[in-house]
């Protein structure tokens, strides 16, 4: 094969690639075809061979695919040298200084909540989650305010997936109980994390929604305990919701 012939090739994977990112949702080789004038044939060996590196995944139904944790570490790792980047930090830097206490900037991946962005607090007593680490969805205040913003139905199910492990005394694993603490999430707008998922920390979270109402990640701080009792803590919510209303005018 000539090189010619592998720039080719290269660049029809990131037009490919390319139709998925401005989807944002799971698509059949039918669907991308529509999007780029290639071959079907063509299109879907190419779609097999993604999947076969980890950058793609089947869904369910095993005829549409979807962006693994792999493609979209890949993405986040392009968007964190964007301007785009850059305006969300200083908003979270601006948060912090407010709150005194750590901020993230968490978004849902495939196996429980992504730390994309942060801001650490000064205090030499703190809890310390690096940028990159995941944490579960049912036991953490950025996961549970991304699950409220799910449709009741798709929450449902989404909690019946959920493998609820104890993490502390305070962990929910009943899943009713905890489709109750996740109803009146949604209805108040903002999710606690009263050392569910570390002991002696707590959490605070809110939504960061598109200009389309959908929800695109959760504004969260957290703290020990001790520092910060849940009075307080409540304290922070108005704080983390203009930020959140700031990201979402200066990035979307």
């Amino acid at each position: 094969m000539s090189e010619n012939s592998r720039i080719a090739t290269n660049l029809r994977t990131l037009l490919l690639l390319e139709v998925f990112a401005n989807a944002g949702k799971a698509l059949s080789a039918k669907e991308v075809h529509a999007h780029i004038d290639l071959p079907y044939q063509t299109i879907h060996r190419l779609l097999v061979a993604l999947e076969g590196e980890g950058f793609l995944m089947r869904d369910a139904n095993e005829k549409k695919f979807r962006a693994t944790r792999r493609l979209r570490s890949i993405a986040s790792g392009l968007l964190n040298m964007s301007h785009v980047h850059m305006a969300r930090h200083q908003i979270l830097t601006d948060v912090a200084s407010k709150t005194r206490e750590t901020v993230n900037y968490v978004v849902p991946q495939d196996t429980g909540m992504h730390y994309l962005d942060r801001v650490e607090t000064d205090w030499a007593f703190r809890v310390q989650l690096p940028r990159g680490s995941n944490v579960p969805f049912h036991c953490t205040a950025s996961g549970k305010i991304f699950m409220s913003s799910l449709k009741k139905s798709v929450r449902t199910g989404f909690v019946d997936a959920l493998r609820l492990t104890r993490e502390t005394g305070n962990t929910i694993t009943e899943k009713d109980h905890l489709l109750e603490e996740l109803a009146l999430t949604k209805k108040r707008g903002f999710a606690l994390d009263n050392e569910e998922f570390m002991e002696g920390m707590v959490a605070i979270a809110v939504p960061v929604h598109d200009p389309q109402n959908r929800f695109v990640a959760a504004l969260a701080t957290h703290g020990p305990k001790s520092r910060i009792p849940l009075e307080r803590l409540l304290e922070y919510r108005e704080i983390l919701s203009k930020g959140a209303s700031q990201i979402a005018k200066t990035v979307f």
